[in-house]
C-alpha cells in the first residue's frame, strides 16, 4: 500500500459524484417545500415523497444491466445532461409562476431516476481507477461526500435558498448537474465492463438482470451482506419514521432537538466515512461487521427505553459512525469480488433491496406504532438485530473475510 494513492481521476469522480448528489438533494428537500406552499392536502405533499422514491424500485434493476453494456462515464455524463434541462424547466417555470404539481412530479421522477443510474455507474466506475488496496479509503472519502451534501448542508441551505426565492435551489440543483458533467468530461479514458473489447453479448434486460441476481445469490458472504443491509435498513426506516413522535413525547424536544437528533448521526457519519480505511484497519473487516450489528441492536434498545435527548444523541452519533463503516466494508468486498463486466448489475440489485427496504419500513413504522405503541417498532428492531447478530456470526469469520479480500474476482461468462 506504501506509496499508493488515489489520483486526479479519483478527485474529480469524487468531485462530480459529491455535487450531483448535493444538487439532487437540494431538489428534493425543496420539492415538498414547494408543494406545502401551494397546497395542504396531506396525499398530495406524501406524493411527491412516493415519486421519489419510486425510481429506485422500478430502474435499478433495468440500470444495472445498462451500466454493464455501455462506457460508465458516458453514461454518468449523459444522465447529467438529461437532468440539467429537465430541473431548469421547473425553475423557469417556478418563476414564471406556471408551476404546476404534475410538472413537479415528472422533475422529481427524472432526478432521481437518473440518481439511481449514476450512483450504480459510478460504484461499478470505482474499481477501474482505484487500486484495490485503497478500494476503503476511496468509499469512504464517496461517503463522507455524500453525508456532508445530504446530510448536512442540503437541508439549510435548500431551505435558505428557497426562502430567498423558490426557484434557486432548482436552478442550483441545475448547476450543479452541470459541473458534474464537465468534471467527468475532464476524466480520459474507456469505462466499459470489458475493457480489453471483447464483445458483450446481447441478451432481454430481464435476463442479463436475472445472472446478475442468481450470481449474487450464489456468493454466501455478499449475499448475507446485503439481505442483512435491506432488513436492517427496514426496521431502521420503521423506527425513524416514527422519530419525530418519539422525540416529542418521550424525549420532550421541539423541531430544533429534533432536526439536532439526525445531525448527531450525520456527524457520525461524516467521522466514520473519513476515518474509515484506517479504523477498519485496526479493528479488520471481521469485527467493524460483527460490532457494527450489536450497535445497531443497542440503537433500538436505547430508543425503546431511554428518555434523554443526550444519552439518545450520543447512540445516533455512534450508529452514523457504524453505518459509515458497513457501507464502507460492503461497497469494498462487491468491488473486489465481483467480475467486472458484473458490477453494475450486483451493485443495482443491492440498490433494489436497500430501496425495498425503505420503502416498505417506512410504512411499517406508522402501522406498528398505531397498532402496538410507539416504542414498538424499536423493540421490533431490537428483536431482529439481535436475532441476525447471531444467525450471522459465523459468516463473518475472520478467516472468511480474509479470503474475500484475498480473493480475484472471477470472469462471468
Amino acid at each position: 500500500m506504501a506509496g499508493e494513492k488515489l489520483d486526479s481521476r479519483y478527485a474529480k469522480i469524487w468531485a462530480a459524484s459529491t455535487t450531483s448528489a448535493l444538487g439532487s438533494r437540494l431538489a428534493t428537500v425543496a420539492a415538498p417545500l414547494l408543494i406545502a406552499s401551494r397546497t395542504e392536502d396531506p396525499l398530495v405533499v406524501s406524493g411527491g415523497f412516493a415519486v421519489a422514491w419510486l425510481p429506485w424500485l422500478l430502474f435499478a434493476l433495468p440500470g444495472g444491466v445498462l451500466v454493464d453494456r455501455v462506457d460508465r462515464r458516458k453514461l454518468m455524463i449523459a444522465l447529467d445532461w438529461i437532468r440539467v434541462p429537465a430541473v431548469a424547466l421547473l425553475a423557469v417555470a417556478i418563476t414564471t409562476g406556471n408551476v404546476s404539481v404534475a410538472l413537479l412530479y415528472a422533475v422529481l421522477f427524472v432526478i432521481n431516476a437518473g440518481e439511481v443510474v449514476f450512483r450504480t455507474a459510478s460504484g461499478a466506475m470505482l474499481p477501474s481507477i482505484v487500486p484495490k488496496t485503497l478500494l476503503e479509503r476511496a468509499n469512504g472519502r464517496l461517503y463522507a461526500g455524500t453525508t456532508l451534501s445530504h446530510g448536512m448542508l442540503s437541508g439549510p441551505l435548500s431551505g435558505l435558498l428557497f426562502g430567498v426565492a423558490a426557484s434557486i435551489p432548482f436552478f442550483v440543483n441545475a448547476g450543479t448537474y452541470a459541473v458534474s458533467a464537465l468534471l467527468l468530461g475532464l476524466i480520459g479514458g474507456a469505462y466499459r465492463s470489458r475493457p480489453d473489447g471483447e464483445p458483450v453479448q446481447r441478451r432481454s434486460i430481464r435476463s442479463e438482470a436475472a445472472e446478475g441476481f442468481r450470481w449474487l445469490a450464489g456468493q454466501r458472504l455478499l449475499r448475507t451482506m446485503v439481505g442483512l443491509i435491506g432488513l436492517l435498513n427496514l426496521t431502521l426506516v420503521a423506527a425513524t419514521s416514527v422519530l419525530v413522535l418519539l422525540a416529542k413525547e418521550r424525549l420532550d424536544l421541539g423541531a430544533v432537538g429534533y432536526g439536532l437528533l439526525f445531525t448527531c448521526m450525520a456527524v457520525g457519519g461524516l467521522l466514520g466515512s473519513i476515518a474509515g480505511d484506517r479504523l477498519i484497519a485496526w479493528c479488520t473487516p471481521t469485527w467493524t461487521l460483527r460490532i457494527g450489528l450489536l450497535i445497531e441492536a443497542g440503537t433500538h434498545l436505547v430508543l425503546a427505553t431511554s428518555t434523554s435527548a443526550t444519552v439518545v444523541g450520543v447512540v445516533l452519533f455512534l450508529f452514523g459512525v457504524h453505518g459509515a463503516l458497513w457501507g464502507i466494508v460492503a461497497s469494498s468486498l462487491r468491488q473486489r469480488l465481483t467480475p467486472p463486466e458484473m458490477l453494475g448489475r450486483v451493485g443495482s440489485t443491492s440498490l433494489f433491496i436497500i430501496a425495498g427496504g425503505t420503502c416498505f419500513g417506512a410504512l411499517l413504522g406508522g402501522v406498528v406504532a398505531s397498532e402496538f405503541g410507539l416504542t414498538t417498532p424499536y423493540w421490533v428492531g431490537f428483536v431482529v438485530a439481535m436475532i441476525v447478530s447471531a444467525v450471522t456470526w459465523r459468516v463473518f469469520d475472520r478467516a472468511v473475510i480474509s479470503a474475500a479480500y484475498a480473493e480475484e474476482p472471477a470472469v462471468s461468462r
